[in-house]
């Protein structure tokens, strides 16, 4: 017999906040996280814009051999970790006593990589890379260290899919816990933001080049936008069968109902509009629902002219006229990358649990696509109980997922 999933923690280290309480105020308010780094461009950046992380100070809170194997990714995800533990009421009593399992989304370690070449450049000698390089230079680095400090030891893996990286680590859960593998799985996404991990991709020339307007320059879907914000942090959901949570004692946060994915079979970095609408009508389906019971989209609309609008009408293409509200939170964050896809399941989730839509920043100007969406440009006081949020990346892999409030 299938399961009921369900959400019982989450935690969050982001540009718009270092804590639910924080972050969520911020989406209420239109907070934008977005600042012009002048070290960016002194590097040789064409833009200069990203999320503003703050950078947390580990060492009241682990060893030194701990901290040791940590790159930035993994520094971000253990602090969203501590919070996600704490508001599902687990402890280490009952990490050690039950099989928690492990699958999180990530997919470069790129400064980690470069300071171990640096070293090994200029000392030619293997020896004094350090004995923790290693584990901080793997794709699977978040899921090695929190698994340790953690001592977890049910399923163990790293999902690198790119900007779904995130939200997949969520479906893959859901799809275990409902299967009966696993009672519990803490999953979620993150996003490495130094200059060493975002170089190759301002090169591509998608970054905005508004660097005189921070704030103003990631613009979702109006006609006037020119280019994405990198962003990123640390985003960790403590997903588990609904028995286990009840049994528990847990506070139940939301229900996963469906988790739909596709590929585009298309172009490497341009998405098109069969891929995300497969996706969000499998997921719909799964969760046993129709169109019309979607009431929010969190969309993946990264404020690139390309991207915005195949998603805009992949949007219209499931949903059709007088669809449900559609906002982009990384009109506020920029694009969290690899963390996005659970960050935004967070996102999404304060604003169900405080009955608002938090703004699509900055969309002024529809174009002709996004003017047959119902995109809210504004914080609307509003109850809802089920949303979708949307999440595609490079390659032309996409994911859906749709959860509903716990009354």
């Amino acid at each position: 017999m299938e399961k009921r999933v369900v959400i019982t923690g989450m935690g969050i280290h982001s540009c718009i906040g270092t804590n639910l309480d924080e972050v969520k105020k911020s989406l209420y308010n239109g907070t934008s996280g977005i600042i012009f780094d002048q070290d960016r461009k002194d590097f040789g950046f064409q833009s200069g814009l990203t999320g503003n992380i703050p950078k947390p100070d580990l060492k009241p809170l682990l060893k030194r051999r701990q901290r040791i194997s940590m790159g930035e990714e993994s520094e971000y995800a253990f602090m969203a970790t501590i919070e996600a533990f704490e508001n599902a009421k687990i402890d280490q009593e009952y990490i050690d006593n039950n099989e928690v399992g492990l699958i999180y989304g990530n997919d470069s370690v790129s400064k980690s990589i470069i300071e171990a070449t640096d070293i090994m450049r200029e000392k030619m000698d293997t020896a004094l890379i350090g004995s923790g390089a290693i584990f901080k230079s793997m794709n699977s680095t978040i899921t090695m260290n929190l698994s340790t400090i953690f001592r977890m030891r049910g399923v163990n893996m790293t999902i690198s899919a790119a900007c779904a990286s995130g939200s997949h680590s969520i479906g893959l859960a859901f799809l275990m816990i409902k299967n009966g593998l696993q009672d519990m799985i803490v999953c979620g996404g993150g996003q490495e933001v130094n200059k060493y991990a975002m170089s190759s991709f301002d090169a591509l020339g998608v970054f905005s080049p508004d660097e005189d307007r921070p704030t103003q320059a990631c613009r979702p879907f109006d006609s006037t936008r020119n280019g994405l914000i990198p962003s990123g942090g640390g985003a960790t959901l403590v997903v588990e069968s609904y028995e286990s949570a009840v049994k528990r004692g847990a506070p139940i946060i939301a229900e996963i109902l469906g988790y739909g994915f596709s590929s585009n079979g298309g172009h490497i970095s341009t998405p098109n509009v069969v891929g995300p609408s497969t996706a969000m009508k499998r997921a719909i389906e799964q969760a046993k629902l129709s169109p019309k019971d979607i009431e929010y989209i969190n969309a993946h609309a990264t404020s690139t002219p390309i991207g915005d609008a195949n998603e805009a009408k992949a949007i219209f293409d499931v949903f059709g006229e007088n669809g449900p509200y559609v906002s982009s939170t990384k009109s506020l964050t920029g694009h969290e990358c690899w963390m996005a896809g659970a960050s935004e399941v967070i996102y999404s989730t304060l604003m169900m649990q405080n009955d608002f839509i938090a703004p699509n920043l900055n969309f002024e100007n529809p174009d002709e696509d996004a003017k047959k969406v119902n995109i809210t440009g504004k914080t609307i006081d509003k109850k809802f109980d089920i949303y979708l949020s949307n999440s595609f990346g490079f390659g032309g892999t996409n994911s859906a997922l749709v959860l509903k409030k716990m009354n």
